[in-house]
Order: C-alpha cells, then sequence, then structure tokens
C-alpha cells in the first residue's frame, strides 16, 4: 500500500475544453510516472466540486483570477501559463506567500533558455540592430504575445516595436535578428507540437506541489533541472 505523500496528485485542469488544457490531460495520462493525475476539468464558470491537489490554468485573464481564487480557497498551488494578465493581478501573484504559485508567459524550458541565449547575444552585440518577429495562430487573442513582450523587455525594447504574424495553425515561432551593414545574426526558436508546452506545464505542476508558499517562475524551475542533471 503507498504512503499518502507518494499518492499521485490531482491536477485541476482550468480551461480544460482549450487546446493546452487538452494537451494537458492527455500528457498527464499518458505519463503517470510524472506523479499526477486528471482531477477536476473547468471551464468558464463550472464549480469545482470534486477534490484536487493544484490547480493548473491555461485559459483567460478572468479565468486565471478565478481559478487562483479557488487554488487560495483551499490552499492548493496555482500554476499559470495564460498570457496577457492584468497587471494587478500579476501583482497579487507576485506577492504570494502563503501558496505556491508559478507564472511563465512560456512554460517550454527549452524557450527559456533560447530567451537566455538573447540576453547574452543582446550584451555580446551591444552595436547591432535588433528586430524581434513572433508567428501564432489565426486563434491567438493577444499580440504581440507574452514570450514576445518577455524577449522585448530584455533587449529593452517597446512593444509596439515587436513585429507579428497570425497565419493558420503556427504553434510559435520567435526570432531575434541583431544586424549591422557588415552581417546579419537571426536567432530562431519554433515548436513544432504543443505537446512542448503541455509536457513542461505538466512537470512544473509536479515540481510545484513539492514546494514553499511563494511565488515561482521559469528561472527557478530552470535552476532546479540543472541542479538534477548534475546529481
Amino acid at each position: 500500500m503507498l504512503k499518502k505523500k507518494n499518492l499521485p496528485k490531482r491536477a485541476l485542469i482550468n480551461g480544460a475544453d482549450g487546446k493546452m488544457g487538452r494537451a494537458i490531460i492527455r500528457i498527464i495520462k499518458d505519463h503517470p510516472e510524472y506523479g499526477l493525475v486528471v482531477g477536476p476539468l473547468r471551464s468558464k464558470n463550472i464549480p469545482v466540486t470534486e477534490p484536487f491537489d493544484l490547480v493548473i490554468d491555461f485559459s483567460t485573464p478572468q479565468g486565471a483570477q478565478e481559478s487562483f481564487l479557488l487554488a487560495k480557497k483551499y490552499k492548493k498551488p496555482f500554476l499559470t501559463g495564460t498570457t496577457n494578465l492584468p497587471e494587478p493581478f500579476l501583482f497579487k501573484l507576485q506577492s504570494e506567500e502563503k501558496i505556491p504559485v508559478f507564472y511563465a508567459p512560456n512554460v517550454s524550458l527549452s524557450v527559456f533558455f533560447f530567451t537566455e541565449l538573447i540576453k547574452q547575444a543582446a550584451k555580446m552585440y551591444k552595436r547591432y540592430n535588433i528586430r524581434l518577429h513572433e508567428i501564432h495562430h489565426v486563434h491567438k487573442k493577444d499580440a504581440p504575445s507574452g514570450t514576445a513582450k518577455r524577449i522585448a523587455d530584455i533587449v529593452d525594447m517597446p512593444y509596439e516595436q515587436v513585429t507579428y504574424e497570425r497565419i493558420g495553425e503556427t504553434i510559435g515561432t520567435h526570432s531575434a535578428q541583431f544586424d549591422t551593414d557588415l552581417d546579419e545574426i537571426t536567432l530562431t526558436h519554433k515548436a513544432l507540437n504543443r505537446d512542448l508546452f503541455a509536457d513542461s506545464a505538466v512537470q512544473i505542476g509536479a515540481w510545484l506541489v513539492k514546494r514553499e508558499g511563494g511565488f515561482y517562475t521559469m528561472s527557478d524551475y530552470a535552476k532546479f533541472k540543472l541542479k538534477e542533471k548534475k546529481k
């Protein structure tokens, strides 16, 4: 018989009817070794009656705020990758101390290291002009994307200067171009499958349930993964 602490944690999926929500549900079912099971599935204002150990939110700014209140009410960890969150709500997440809270506009570890490369490139190529461009599917509501805004912050570029396109079902492509009259350097990350984000979200969720109260970001998770690889 398994001890209670080793039992898989039940994840409440907020935005369960969305593309990311469906992908997360499938990843949890396909990878029991991650330590999560599918708990309540929530869409819009549907009330939650089943128990849960963690909230994973990929919905809308309104949905994220509603599911955060649920997590607070039941004192459970909260993970959100929802973009375009209002500033007052972001401040509330960043100030949280009682429950573990994780927020990232992009939950992919490879995208995080991609942004770190851009940060280093911006330091190395200070005399170069910088251009940022992103491409997503036609259903994406915010533009530029949360990831593009994060990169713009890194290189100190106004959001209005970030160019973007909405094409078909493109999952996500981000490019940073550094150029002068003599040469051009382009760094590009292209997501080929939404599972890149869903798989990472599930693993971060399994990590978050073991954390103490406070605010966590991709930087915290990346440090954990790097330490794990050194063991």
